[in-house]
């Protein structure tokens, strides 16, 4: 080998052939992923939502399911059972429905203490309780051991939707501004925290709860003048907006001092070099209000407690279409792309 052939970087190789970690990262390659594998398949097109509006007569229900694989199954703020209620809860809400009923899906594997499936079943029950959303049906699988790492959750809800609005990731528009119900990032620390071998400890909480009567609020509010909702899940606040500019075709600039990162989230991120706006949440929305709306339903957020934290973080630009940046607190601006791999593995 020469010295040149020993010098040489490899370009990086682009699997096409193989699902990835990172392909269920919520960012780039599972974006790929849909767009080239899974939807062309299914026959779909057109931007993807949070849950689909499906017309039954007059009435505009919204549908919604979502497969959890969290580990480890118990953190610090949460579980995979409350984890599963919230999740889809929430998914329903940013489509503008008021979410009235779940499904409740188990695929077990053999050797799974019964105790521990017993703590997450009340988990389930507890948590739609508390958001008075029942779960009505469901299903249980059980297969040999290896075949899954012990339980994995899915959850399937249905809302109905109040005449009159349409939040959407293709309604966001210039002029908008960028609001947030809370400090960003604390469900991904909270995971990562709670994986022993990574020797990280700290008081750090998942932020995981439901978000439905937070929008009802804010539609509420301002009905129509909300364009857009979305709870930045896998990728974090990062996918999410880059997702809504695309969709929209708009632009997105974020202050950094104004985002909310509580100070322990941001210690952590900061010392394992983790961007905050590339972690998960399962407690917060971005909204895209109309600006002679944004102080009204700003201050409406902040009457309930899951919005008591809420803060404008930016605005919505005409171009270029889908650039998301971040106006730094040294003054300059950086560019602000989707997670592009996995960065925390089985988050949600």
């Amino acid at each position: 080998m020469s010295t040149l052939d020993a010098l040489t970087c490899p370009v990086p190789h682009n699997e096409t052939e193989r699902v990835l970690l990172g392909h269920g990262s919520g960012g780039q390659l599972m974006a790929e992923l849909l767009r080239d594998v899974i939807t062309p398949a299914l026959g779909g097109s057109g931007v993807l939502e949070d849950a689909a509006v499906v017309s039954v007569g007059s009435t505009q229900i919204v549908f919604s399911t979502d497969g959890f694989v969290v580990t480890p199954r118990f953190f610090p703020g949460g579980d995979i059972g409350s984890l599963a209620v919230n999740g889809t809860i929430n998914d329903i809400a940013m489509r503008g429905a008021d979410p009235v009923a779940l499904s409740l899906a188990y695929l077990l594997e053999e050797g799974l203490p019964v105790a521990e499936l017993r703590r997450i079943t009340t988990s389930v029950a507890a948590a739609a309780g508390a958001a008075g959303v029942p779960v009505v049906t469901g299903d249980t699988k059980v297969v040999e051991r290896g075949g899954v790492d012990g339980v994995y959750v899915t959850t399937t809800g249905i809302g109905v939707r109040a005449p009159g609005v349409d939040p959407s990731a293709t309604r966001c528009r210039p002029g908008d501004v960028v609001l947030v119900s809370g400090p960003i990032a604390a469900h991904g620390m909270a995971v990562l925290s709670a994986r022993e071998d990574l020797g990280f400890d700290s008081g750090i909480r998942s932020d995981s709860r439901p978000l439905h009567r937070l929008v009802c609020t804010m539609l509420h509010t301002a009905g129509a003048a909300v364009h857009a909702l979305r709870d930045p899940t896998r990728g974090g606040v990062a996918s999410a907006l880059n997702e809504l500019a695309e969709a929209s075709g708009v632009s997105v600039e974020l202050d950094e001092t104004a985002l909310p990162v509580a100070r322990q989230v941001a210690a952590a991120c900061e010392i394992l070099g983790v961007d905050p706006l590339h972690v998960a949440n399962e407690g917060c929305l971005i909204a895209m209000v109309a600006p002679e709306s944004a102080d009204r339903v700003l201050a409406a957020m902040r009457r309930r407690p899951e919005g008591a934290a809420a803060c404008a973080v930016g605005r919505v630009g005409d171009g270029p279409a889908g650039r998301v940046t971040v106006r730094t607190l040294v003054g300059s601006t950086r560019v602000l792309d989707m997670l592009v791999g996995e960065q925390l593995p089985r988050i949600c």
